[in-house]
């Protein structure tokens, strides 16, 4: 047994709740892990977990060990990367979390550049809107397009996209074009499953207050693109972000709807899984997104 590949695969066990998922992370049979944890706790003469068919719980012995290990690797991370960092030629693999749309859209390309400049990382990339469990998954870095943060997120804000209200000439010449936000309520519309609550949409009042208004759901999907194409072809009203919109409004399949009256404004944040010390490689991908993203 290696202990200090021991206690990193028991940190990790411990912080995603699963031997298998620590095993299909590390690309490993799930009884390698198991027989690593073992001989962890054999060595330290101490059961660190309790298993069940269901669920695994540290043990008051199992809990201060992963406080102290914790501190260890965090130590060793900064150690290693301290040594001429900036002039280190950053390696290693990154498991990037990133929405469909925006992800390939905006960030495709500056990945693919970062890519190129950086042959030495290995980049895994995952295009999904939903939201990622970071250490569950074993993700270094989530890019997450949102204006509801989880108190316990650790962010930095890389750029930020403005909602925008849209429905198809078509669609409003024959259901009438809302002139307030509440009109809205009379109108179908293409709703985006993965918000907070799809059918409510927040409008700034000329006079500062704001205003929440329910739609009557004409339909519901998990992705911005599918909901801008029933958009174009007449079927409601939908709200957007602005860089899944502006190929619409160019080509003139939709036009806005209510430009005075503002809706939300969304973050472009990087989200870190954890409050560990960032390895290089994800601290030169964070900057160069942020740079591109500025």
């Amino acid at each position: 047994m290696n202990k200090f590949t021991a206690m990193q695969w028991f940190v990790r066990v411990a912080e995603t709740g699963s031997f298998a998922a620590v095993a299909q992370q590390l690309g490993v049979d799930r009884s390698v892990v198991t027989r690593q944890v073992s001989a962890l706790e054999k060595e330290l003469g101490a059961k660190l977990l309790t298993r069940s068919t269901r669920s695994l719980a540290l043990t008051p012995a199992g809990q201060s060990y992963l406080d102290q290990a914790q501190t260890i690797l965090n130590l060793v991370d900064a150690a290693e990367s301290s040594l001429g960092e900036e002039q280190a030629v950053p390696r290693g693999r990154i498991r990037l979390a990133l929405p469909l749309s925006f992800g390939l859209q905006r960030l495709l390309p500056v990945l693919l550049e970062f890519a190129n400049l950086h042959p030495t990382i290995e980049c895994v990339w995952d295009f999904s809107d939903r939201r990622s469990k970071l250490i569950e998954e074993g993700i270094d870095l989530s890019i997450r397009i949102t204006n509801r943060l989880v108190p316990s997120d650790i962010v930095r804000k890389l750029g930020s996209t403005q909602l925008l209200t849209v429905a198809s000439a078509q669609y409003l010449a024959q259901h009438g074009k809302p002139k307030r936000p509440s009109d809205l309520s009379q109108h179908q519309g293409l709703l985006y499953a993965l918000e907070f609550q799809p059918d409510t949409w927040h409008y700034r009042e000329r006079d500062g207050s704001t205003t929440a208004v329910s739609l009557r759901p004409r339909l519901v999907a998990n992705n911005g693109e599918a909901l801008m194409a029933a958009a174009a072809q007449h079927l409601g009203i939908t709200r957007q972000p602005d860089f899944i919109v502006q190929p619409y409004l160019d080509d003139g399949r939709v036009q806005k709807v209510l430009p005075g009256f503002p809706s939300e404004t969304l973050g472009i944040y990087a989200v870190l899984p954890s409050n560990r010390y960032v390895p290089h490689r994800v601290s030169v991908l964070m900057a160069y997104l942020a740079q591109a993203l500025k």
